[in-house]
């Protein structure tokens, strides 16, 4: 819960001008969509995702044309608008549930694919790093994980 003081999305945009590294935005309250668009573009970053919006609230995402991510989950099955959604956030919230043909069939559907790391679940992250090696070269799957450093070495 915010407590005041928190960088805001204008402050991250001023610190990261000129440069358009992707961001993926964790959506966690509705009506956004189009404020979100409106202060991406008026910062020219447009390497940008939301995921994990309301189900309801993720179709104003796709109305407004926002790229937008579907979870796809051991909690969650039966990813919301697949056939709109740009990518799929693949998610374990209890195990790596997901085999290697799970990210190839969602690949194969040109979807972008976004794997969250076993670590920001408390667990692991080896023996999926290892299984993701062999999408190394791919350039539509992404790692959201809390050691970018440590999986840019692995994954060279």
């Amino acid at each position: 819960m915010p407590v005041g003081g928190e960088l805001t999305l204008d402050g991250l945009l001023d610190i990261m001008a000129g440069r358009n590294l992707p961001l993926a935005i964790n959506v966690k309250a509705d009506g956004m969509a189009l404020a979100l668009k409106k202060t991406f573009a008026r910062y020219g970053h447009t390497n940008w995702f939301v995921f994990d919006m309301a189900v309801p609230d993720m179709r104003s995402y796709l109305i407004e044309e926002v790229i937008t991510y579907s979870r796809l989950s051991d909690v969650e099955p039966s990813p919301a608008w697949l056939e709109r959604a740009t990518g799929v956030w693949l998610d374990g919230f209890d195990s790596e549930w997901f085999s290697n043909q799970v990210i190839g069939d969602l690949l194969s559907q040109d979807k972008q694919v976004c794997v969250v790391s076993p670590e920001l679940h408390g667990r692991d992250c080896m023996a999926l790093w290892q299984q993701l090696l062999e999408f190394r070269s791919e350039n539509r799957l992404t790692l959201c994980t809390d050691t970018p450093v440590d999986a840019a070495i692995f994954f060279k």
